[in-house]
């Protein structure tokens, strides 16, 4: 058999990844020390809350050898999933009485689809050079995979803690392809934040600490969709209407200037979540939630989490007679979560109505 050409390999990649839905592709090496350095300094300062999961892996976040052994190179791709026409990010959250999920969420999960054309990748280059070793990643592993992404020259690590494309904005997915072939690594990709300091400032928390530092305990997408009790109550009135997720230090990035909409269907919002009123999503069952959920990513919330969310941001609500009746229909619900949720927010809806 002839040598591998690992140059022309990773070309006809570039060619695959495209073919397969993928808007970009690029090579990563696995050093990452100063990425791993970062995290533990991260998880020392307890800013992971409660998703134990981001230190239980110990090194094999950060070390992709220890993950899957033999690993020499990273394939990272990423797949742009902003839908088109769906209601404006920022129409949505100047209306009370909106539910805002974040941009990500509106279709399909992304998990299944984008490991499908991993693996569908994988098989394309075995048939090219035979057998080789490799595992895909969807958010299924510890991996870091915004720092792979930078250093396959994908984009930079923006303040947000986001991954930031100059010719595509924030909104996509990522994916890796871990591989024990030699591939030719990409030039990593460079910072372009500059001065700009707008994500730190539009943060309805302040989660972003500092340029580069996000405490997710403040974060409204860990608050949302992580957090499994009590949302601390000096944060409720800035979650405002987002009641799964958050975007703001999207949607105000300038680099989003450049962001395309997504040619998947799976992306396209389901249930009319990109325009659903709060009052409407808190009176789903939970049958109903479950069943409208399947194949989402919204299921991660789970129904209690689900209710807990939109009971806050009910308590932000216009104060409409039909906000607080809906609220008072489900006071009595079973979960004290949720009910105490429930009483936050009709404690603050008669203090609107008292001004």
């Amino acid at each position: 058999m002839a040598p591998i050409d690992y140059t022309r390999l990773t070309s006809d990649l570039q060619q695959w990844a495209a073919e397969l839905g993928f808007q970009q592709l690029g090579v990563a090496g696995v050093e990452l020390a100063d990425d791993e350095r970062h995290l533990l300094n991260w998880l020392d300062a307890g800013r992971h809350g409660e998703m134990d999961y981001m230190a239980r892996h110990g090194s094999k976040r950060s070390r992709p050898d220890e993950l899957l052994p033999g690993t020499l190179r990273v394939i990272s791709v990423r797949m742009d999933y902003l839908p088109e026409g769906a209601r404006d990010g920022w129409d949505v959250l100047a209306d009370p009485d909106s539910a805002y999920v974040a941009r990500y969420a509106l279709g399909r999960d992304y998990h299944k689809l984008m490991r499908n054309r991993l693996q569908k990748l994988a098989e394309r280059i075995a048939a090219e050079v035979g057998p080789f070793g490799y595992r895909a990643f969807v958010d299924s592993a510890p991996v870091l995979e915004r720092a792979l992404a930078r250093d396959a020259g994908i984009g930079w690590i923006g303040k947000h803690s986001c991954l930031i494309n100059r010719q595509a904005g924030s909104w996509f997915f990522l994916g890796e392809l871990y591989t024990d072939l030699p591939l030719p690594l990409a030039e990593p990709e460079t910072g372009h934040c500059g001065t700009c300091r707008r994500c730190l400032d539009i943060c309805p928390t302040q989660a972003i600490i500092a340029p580069y530092q996000v405490d997710a305990r403040r974060c409204i997408s860990y608050l949302t969709i992580e957090l499994r009790g009590a949302i601390p109550l000096e944060l409720r009135r800035p979650m405002g209407n987002r009641i799964f997720g958050c975007d703001d230090c999207q949607l105000i990035c300038p680099w989003n200037k450049f962001a395309r909409s997504t040619p998947e269907a799976d992306f396209t919002p389901r249930h009319a979540l990109d325009d659903q009123a709060l009052i409407n999503l808190f009176q789903w069952t939970e049958e109903e939630f479950l069943k409208r959920s399947e194949g989402s990513p919204i299921r991660r919330t789970g129904y209690i989490g689900w209710l807990r969310n939109i009971a806050v941001a009910l308590g932000n609500a216009s104060g409409s007679e039909a906000t607080i009746r809906a609220l008072q229909e489900r006071q009595d619900h079973p979960s004290e979560l949720v009910r105490e949720h429930i009483q936050w927010a009709l404690a603050e809806q008669a203090g609107k109505r008292a001004t």
